[in-house]
């Protein structure tokens, strides 16, 4: 596969996970309240049910970063929030959309600067800055202020980044050419 295959790729998982998640919190798991579904994350916390799908896009970004830019990475969030739009509602994607932009920021504060040297200490640590402020900003735009959900949010994409260590691992040690070399 080429690199702009693989770039393609990454860029596809990112923008399915941010629609993804913010289709599951608006239909799938346990109803709790207008146009909002919570699942259980563990400890018995439950979080919105987009959260798995979302803390699946962390790691996506960290990769589409790596393999097309941060400016693919900010069209990857706006494809996703109008996807979102039109698949979910209007409130969530736009508190998702905002708040991936705003994580975005915090991610690649984090990431770009490790990255090159630490691929997979880059993805988990900007992974656990990410889902915090993700999180808080998230549930506040989107009107969900339960601090329950707020724990468990955290919880939920922190059991994904945990998850991300060994495939970012992989991909960096014995993935495709394009996704091993460091960056320019």
């Amino acid at each position: 596969m080429t690199f702009r295959k693989w770039a393609a790729l990454a860029f596809a998982v990112y923008v399915a996970a941010i629609a993804l998640s913010n289709w599951l919190i608006v239909h799938v798991g346990i109803p709790a309240g207008p146009g909002v579904h919570l699942t259980p994350v563990g400890f018995g916390l439950l979080a919105p049910s987009g959260v798995w799908a979302a803390a699946v896009s962390f790691p996506a970004r960290d990769v589409t970063q790596r393999l097309g830019g941060r400016w693919l990475g900010v069209a990857a969030i706006l494809a996703g929030a109008g996807i979102s739009y039109l698949i979910s509602s209007p409130v969530i994607a736009v508190a998702s959309g905002v708040t991936y932009l705003c994580s975005e920021t915090a991610d690649m504060a984090v990431y770009t600067p490790l990255q090159r040297r630490w691929f997979v200490p880059a993805v988990f640590a900007s992974g656990c800055v990410a889902i915090v402020v993700d999180s808080v900003l998230f549930l506040h735009l989107a009107g969900i202020y339960s601090l329950a959900s707020l724990e468990g949010l955290v919880l939920g994409k922190f059991w994904v980044i945990l998850a991300a260590v060994p495939v970012t691992w992989a991909l960096r040690n014995r993935g495709p050419a394009a996704v091993q070399a460091v960056p320019a």
